[in-house]
């Protein structure tokens, strides 16, 4: 629960920075920009090398994937009917199907099912949360945004082709599948772990930073679904698909409970470096973060009664 309190802190610490007048207003896109380029490709470069695939944890390693599925034309049909900008609709595409199952899905999964549920929940996160951000957010993020000034119109596969083979976390994912199975000499891999561990504290001030108490009227709506989405109908989803295999498996308990978390925080990031709606992308990753800790708990409750 120690993480927790540091998410709160660092959020806490954005939001008297904001407060300051010691900070220039583009603060949160500086962070953003270190994450993107700096923080996010160590953490890719950390975790990808050490992948094991096995054929009996496919529960973790498809659920991501099928979650995808589910909410990208959920998101689409409802921006459709509901009218949202290009911009709210590329933020929501991007941060809803994502969830936060590495920094506080590790702590909160080794909270609820102890040390042997973190396998399952590295799996989860590796093979689906971030191949996810590094593939599909990227395409996203391409097709979605526009240069400042610039009409906004869809890029051609070229120039999507072309942001995804420039963008970092892309990079280093590439490199990272060539040194899956060996390491990293001793001094380079303390180096990654070094630029690795300034994700979150960065990422989550650059949040509490952007974050409004009172946002727009106009993302009121948006911020309402996407939390809706994020934290109940993904989990019950998930719930529903792997009910016949039986609640009792580990392997599917935590499964459900990585489908529960709340927005990942890197592909905020990413959506906000894309200048997709920066202030409701902010809320959802921020309030997100903040009303977990009310959901994660019912989810789990829910899961152990459904499993006796």
């Amino acid at each position: 629960m120690t993480h927790f309190i540091f998410i709160a802190g660092y959020v806490a610490i954005g939001l008297l920075l904001q407060r300051s007048k010691q900070f220039p207003q583009n603060t949160s896109q500086v962070l953003n920009a270190y994450v993107i380029y700096v923080a996010l490709p160590a953490v890719v470069l950390q975790k990808i090398p050490t992948l094991e695939f096995s054929k009996e944890l496919l529960y973790p390693a498809l659920m991501p994937w099928l979650l995808l599925a589910v909410t990208v034309p959920l998101v689409l049909a409802l921006s459709k009917a509901l009218r949202w900008s290009r911009s709210t609709t590329g933020a929501l595409l991007i941060v809803i199907p994502l969830g936060n199952t590495s920094f506080v899905g590790f702590p909160m999964v080794e909270a609820f099912f102890g040390p042997q549920g973190i396998p399952y929940a590295l799996l989860y996160d590796q093979l689906g949360s971030f191949f996810i951000l590094s593939i599909y957010a990227t395409i996203v993020a391409a097709i979605y945004s526009h240069e400042p000034g610039a009409a906004a119109q869809r890029p051609s596969a070229i120039t999507i082709a072309r942001r995804i083979l420039r963008f970092p976390p892309f990079i280093a994912l590439v490199v990272a599948l060539l040194f899956r199975g060996h390491s990293y000499p001793a001094a380079m891999s303390q180096f990654i772990d070094a630029l690795a561990i300034t994700l979150v504290p960065v990422i989550m001030v650059a949040v509490g930073f952007q974050l409004k108490l009172r946002i727009p009227k106009e993302d009121h709506a948006p911020l309402y679904w996407a939390l809706g989405i994020k934290l109940i109908a993904m989990p019950a989803v998930a719930l529903l698909l792997l009910y016949g295999f039986g609640l009792e498996h580990l392997a599917v308990q935590v499964t459900v409970m990585e489908s529960a978390m709340p927005a990942m925080i890197s592909a905020g990031a990413l959506a906000i470096m894309a200048g997709l709606a920066p202030t409701l992308t902010a809320a959802v990753v921020g309030y997100g973060v903040l009303l977990c800790f009310v959901t994660l708990p019912a989810w789990y409750a829910l899961i152990q009664f459904l499993a006796r």
